[in-house]
């Protein structure tokens, strides 16, 4: 099982802060991760359908979307920060 926490407006569409789920063996990347996730409704077809804004952190360092997703604890999953 995986963790999956979700931040901002990513949560706010998705309508929930975390699960955790079984990834098939196929999803090897943080990129397969949220073409993966696309697909599990619409909530998260509205919340990832830029996948190109989409921060991730795995186990709570900030990745690219080509980063093997192998061994992490916990994914987060975010909208681009803003300074302030």
């Amino acid at each position: 099982m995986t963790r999956l926490v979700y931040f901002a407006w990513v949560r706010e569409r998705i309508g929930k802060g975390e699960e955790e789920i079984d990834l098939p063996s196929s999803i090897a990347t943080v990129a397969d991760l949220l073409n993966h996730l696309k697909t599990l409704g619409e909530e998260y077809e509205a919340a990832l359908q830029y996948p190109d804004v989409i921060r991730v952190a795995l186990d709570m360092e900030h990745v690219e979307h080509d980063e093997p997703i192998a061994g992490a604890r916990e994914i987060g999953i975010f909208p681009p920060m803003t300074g302030g």
